[in-house]
C-alpha cells in the first residue's frame, strides 16, 4: 500500500475535511493504485457560491495537488426539485432562465479555485431526456421505500412535509453518480455530511446496476462557534463572486472570525503547512490578531487573487476617511440625480452591502451601529446630506463603504 495514499488521507483528516467514508480501506487502495476522478456537485440555487461551499472546493484542490482529477457537476436538472436533506421546507422552484443565469455565475468560482481546465458537467444532459418509466426501471427498482424512509435526511422532513417530487431527489443524485462513472470514469463522490444518504445510494446503485466499485466521502457540516451556519454573517451570505461581495468585505469576514475558529479555519481554508497552522492557532490575545490577518489574506487570495487580497489588507490597516485613497475598500458611485432625489442612508447601506435590507439598516441604526463619517445615525431613513462629494458609511466598527458622488450626469 502506497504511503502517498496514506499521506493524502491523513492530510485531509488532519485538516478537518473527513467526516465519513463508505470504505476507507478500499479508497486508500484505489488512491495507492492510480489517479482517480472525484466529483463534487452543486445545485444552481443562486448566481454565486458562498463560503459555505469552500470546504468542498478546498478538498478538491488538495486532491488535484495529489495528482487526482476533480470533476464538478452543476445540477441544471436537480435544481428544479431541490434537495430536501435536513430542510424544514421546500426550496422555491426556479424557472429555467434563472437556473441558467445562476449556472453562469457559480461557474466562475470553479475556475478560480481549480483552474479553467477542470471539467464542469450539467446533469440536465442526461436527466432531461430520461423518461419516467425508464428512470424507475433503471434506478427505482433497486431501492425499497422502507430503506429510504430510514434515512435521517428523509425522516426529518416527514415531520414537516415532503413532496413526492423531493422524495425522488436522492435517487436522481444516485443516478448522477453512476452516469458520471460511465461517462467520465468517476469513482469518488465528495459532499457535506448532509449528503451521506444520497452518496451511499449512488454507491449502492453503481454496485447493483453495473457491478461498479464506487466510493463516497463526506465532510463535517460547519458552523461558526457563535452558532451561525458557515457561509452566513450578520449581513447575509458571504459570497465568493466579487460582484456580489467586494473583496474587502470578504477579507473582513475572515478577519472578524471568532478567536476559537481561527485554527480550524486556517486548516480548512488556506494551504499553509499544518505546523504553521498549529502555531498560528495557538496564539493568544493580541497576537491572535496577526493570525486572523493571515487567515483573511490567504482566504481572499484564493478567492480573488493576490492583488485584491493585499489591497484589502492595506485598506484595513488604515481605515479611510474623506479624501483618503481607496485601498480596495468597497466604493459605491452615486448618481447626482439620485442624491438630489433624497436617497436614504438605509437604501445606501443595502446597496453598499452593509445591510441585507432596509429593515436591517433601521435596526442597525436603532442599536447605534450605523454611522456616517464616524457619527452615529439615529434614523436610517434620513436622506444623505448635501454639501459633500463623498461620505463614509459604516456598520459597526469593522465594516465600511465609501459613497462617492459621481460626475454630473
Amino acid at each position: 500500500m502506497s504511503s502517498h495514499a496514506d499521506d493524502l488521507l491523513h492530510l485531509l483528516d488532519e485538516r478537518g475535511f473527513i467526516h465519513q467514508c463508505t470504505d476507507a480501506d478500499g479508497l486508500r487502495n484505489v488512491l495507492a493504485a492510480r489517479s482517480l476522478t472525484a466529483y463534487l456537485g452543486f445545485d444552481a440555487t443562486a448566481d454565486s457560491l458562498h463560503v459555505g461551499h469552500l470546504q468542498g472546493l478546498m478538498l478538491m484542490r488538495w486532491l488535484k495537488r495529489a495528482g487526482h482529477r476533480p470533476l464538478l457537476l452543476i445540477g441544471g436538472a436537480t435544481t428544479r426539485i431541490g434537495d430536501p436533506s435536513f430542510r424544514d421546507s421546500s426550496r422555491p422552484l426556479l424557472d429555467q432562465a434563472s437556473i441558467a443565469a445562476n449556472m453562469r455565475g457559480i461557474g466562475s468560482a470553479f475556475a478560480r479555485y481549480l483552474g479553467p481546465e477542470v471539467p464542469v458537467v450539467d446533469n440536465a444532459d442526461w436527466l432531461d431526456g430520461l423518461g419516467y418509466l425508464d428512470f424507475l426501471s433503471r434506478a427505482g427498482r433497486h431501492f425499497s421505500v422502507k430503506r429510504m424512509l430510514g434515512f435521517d435526511a428523509i425522516r426529518s422532513r416527514l415531520e414537516h412535509s415532503l413532496s413526492f417530487l423531493e422524495f425522488g431527489y436522492t435517487l436522481l443524485q444516485a443516478y448522477d453518480f453512476v452516469e458520471l462513472a460511465r461517462r467520465h470514469g468517476c469513482t469518488l463522490q465528495i459532499g457535506g455530511a448532509d449528503q451521506w444518504a444520497n452518496i451511499i445510494n449512488g454507491v449502492d446503485l453503481g454496485r447493483r446496476q453495473q457491478g461498479l466499485d464506487l466510493y463516497g466521502l463526506t465532510m463535517p457540516l460547519l458552523a461558526t462557534r457563535d452558532g451561525r451556519k458557515m457561509g452566513k454573517s450578520a449581513n447575509g451570505a458571504v459570497w465568493l463572486n466579487a460582484d456580489r461581495l467586494a473583496p474587502f468585505a470578504f477579507w473582513q469576514f475572515w478577519r472578524n472570525a471568532d478567536d476559537r475558529d481561527v485554527g480550524r479555519f486556517l486548516a480548512l481554508f488556506t494551504e499553509l503547512p499544518m505546523d504553521e497552522v498549529r502555531r498560528l492557532g495557538a496564539l493568544q490575545g493580541a497576537e491572535l490578531n496577526e493570525a486572523k490577518i493571515i487567515l483573511a489574506t490567504e482566504a481572499t487570495r484564493l478567492a480573488h487573487g493576490d492583488t485584491a487580497a493585499q489591497a484589502a489588507r492595506g485598506g484595513a490597516a488604515s481605515l479611510f476617511g474623506p479624501g483618503a485613497p481607496d485601498h480596495g475598500i468597497p466604493t459605491l458611485a452615486l448618481a447626482q440625480a439620485r442624491h438630489a432625489a433624497g436617497i436614504t442612508l438605509a437604501e445606501l447601506a443595502v446597496e453598499a452591502g452593509l445591510a441585507g435590507s432596509r429593515g436591517e439598516a433601521r435596526r442597525l441604526a436603532l442599536g447605534g451601529g450605523l454611522r456616517l463619517d464616524g457619527q452615529a445615525v439615529a434614523d436610517a431613513e434620513q436622506a444623505l446630506p448635501a454639501g459633500a462629494k463623498q461620505w463614509q458609511l459604516s456598520a459597526g466598527r469593522k465594516r465600511h463603504a465609501r459613497i462617492v458622488l459621481a460626475a454630473q450626469d
